[in-house]
């Protein structure tokens, strides 16, 4: 079947495409900018396209030959505008649009609604799921709640709060009941209700066999990691200062954890129904789900991972116009190396930061982070996906991944953190060279005076820095 994915870059967007291919189906992948999306390991029968849905002219670009259409357009993340409005434009724009295809149905993953007094982001979710039935093209509409996987934000944060505090005073929303559902349902689910003529214009509520607190998925994590954890519930802490718990300690950005706390207030139970019987789906319990996602990390095979969706402010124009480093009206730290080993060196290029380190004083460029993260910036927190591979669009610590070519010995990456300017950061092997290059776009006298500010402290950590990479 022709196939229409939106949000292809997103956390499940990533992981229904490579099924959809396994599956035979031919796929159009829309986004909204290429250079963010590696198609390096995309075999046949896809096709990617440029679409941004909230400008309604970039829409020609889909063609019209389509069976079935995934709408996976989220905003809860957003730092550039109001993610409500956002997504009922970006829904409006598709329902207008997919209505004049050969669209036999369109497949939506939404919320579990089981309030009228729902949350920012479940407001969200139900009303862009009314303006596409509203359409001609018959809607299959999945609600979920806590999705369990690898990568997933939910997970991240769970895993975040365990293994990092062996004491934890929370806000009494843990004592709210959920129902967490496995990544591998939901993708069977995604899969399983394709052309199926008794899904179309109904909803259903997926979720796995358990329905906990969570604070019980807490301790669960915590039993099934061998870890030994008290949890302490005090009624006084506000929607905010829950917020800003889960940003401090967390790899969440603020935007994300104030939504999440939002939607965690409100429970998120599934209202029975027979289709995992009727698709085939054998649900995974809790802890089966966490182990699955251990065997991906541990074997450094994650698909995707929300802080690689993440939209912020700096990046809502896409990477393209950010490939261009510029010379002018710029300071440049260019430093070079001959090196021993070339591909010693790109491999240690290639698994810079995270776990990693930047290999020269990481305890500054840990400070570095902190210091963002006192200012609502990204800091330090969100490592990378992989210990060793590197792709457009990923996050990289306090960077985000411009260009990773391994033919070219480039990787070239953009500074997301606040700062009075733009910041780059290049590394480039020719003729057994390396080259490091820092660029800083100043803002105006603040920008100069941080370059200044900072400058004595580059002296130091990027000597270091290309020295240890150059040595084997």
């Amino acid at each position: 079947m022709r196939v229409l994915l939106t949000g292809v870059t997103g956390y499940i967007g990533k992981r229904l495409l490579p099924v959809l291919l396994e599956q035979g189906h031919e796929v159009t992948c829309c986004v909204r900018d290429k250079n963010r999306f590696d198609t390096s390991k995309i075999l046949d029968h896809v096709q990617v396209i440029e679409v941004d849905f909230l400008e309604k002219e970039s829409l020609k670009n889909i063609p019209p030959e389509i069976d079935i259409a995934y709408f996976l357009i989220h905003s809860m993340a957003t730092q550039s505008g109001d993610f409500l409005q956002m997504e009922a434009q970006c829904a409006t724009n598709f329902k207008n649009f997919i209505e004049n295809t050969n669209a036999q149905q369109v497949i939506y993953l939404s919320g579990i609604i089981n309030s009228d007094h729902l949350s920012k982001h479940l407001d969200s979710r139900r009303n862009v799921e009314s303006i596409l039935a509203s359409g001609r093209v018959p809607i299959t509409t999945l609600r979920a709640g806590i999705i369990v996987g690898s990568g997933s934000a939910s997970f991240e944060i769970i895993r975040d709060l365990v293994e990092k505090l062996p004491i934890m005073i929370t806000p009494k929303w843990l004592q709210t009941k959920c129902q967490p559902i496995a990544i591998r349902n939901v993708i069977e689910f995604m899969i399983g209700v394709i052309a199926k003529p008794h899904t179309f214009n109904k909803s259903y509520d997926i979720g796995g066999p358990n329905i906990l607190s969570y604070k019980e998925m807490l301790l669960q994590y915590a039993a099934e990691r061998k870890l030994r954890r008290q949890i302490y519930i005090i009624p006084l802490m506000t929607p905010r200062l829950s917020s800003y718990w889960l940003y401090f300690v967390t790899s969440t950005s603020y935007n994300l954890a104030k939504n999440l706390v939002d939607s965690m207030k409100v429970e998120v139970i599934c209202k029975p129904n027979n289709l995992a019987d009727e698709l085939g789906i054998k649900l995974i319990n809790y802890r089966t789900s966490i182990q699955l996602a251990f065997q991906k990390i541990e074997s450094n095979t994650i698909v995707s991972s929300w802080k690689d969706a993440q939209t912020s402010k700096i990046l809502s124009g896409g990477i393209t116009s950010l490939l261009e480093v510029p010379s002018y009206g710029c300071f440049k730290d260019i430093r070079k190396a001959p090196l021993q080993n070339s591909e010693a060196s790109m491999t240690k290029i290639w698994s810079i930061g995270g776990n990693s380190g930047w290999y020269y004083g990481n305890w500054l460029w840990k400070i570095r982070g902190f210091m963002d993260q006192l200012v609502g910036g990204v800091g330090m927190r969100r490592g990378r996906k992989n210990k060793s591979d590197l792709t457009a669009g990923d996050a990289l610590d306090f960077w985000r991944v411009l260009i990773a070519d391994r033919k070219t010995k480039r990787l070239l990456l953009y500074a997301e953190m606040k700062l009075p300017g733009e910041a780059w950061l290049e590394f480039k092997i020719e003729n057994n060279i390396l080259i490091q290059t820092a660029t800083f776009r100043p803002l105006g006298i603040a920008g100069r005076i941080y370059w200044y500010a900072v400058w004595p402290f580059h002296g130091f950590i990027f000597k270091g820095m290309i020295n240890r990479i150059a040595k084997t």
